[in-house]
């Protein structure tokens, strides 16, 4: 499973980091920067609550 962040769509809320801070990082202007995209076996739930969470719909998961 992969996370992908469509970088555009990201306003900086930050609200994605808080349930996958193993898999997002946030940058000095508050921006999401996925650290991996692969989401390890056991962080899958975090990586869709951090997708659920996005109010922009900036990050997704793929098979």
């Amino acid at each position: 499973m992969k996370l992908l962040l469509d970088s555009t769509r990201c306003q900086a809320y930050g609200l994605c980091q808080e349930p996958a801070a193993d898999l997002i990082d946030i940058d000095e202007w508050g921006y999401a920067q996925p650290i991996r995209s692969i989401v390890p076996e056991g962080s899958e739930e975090a990586a869709a609550e951090a997708v659920a969470v996005c109010p922009n719909s900036a990050l997704r998961l793929v098979k």
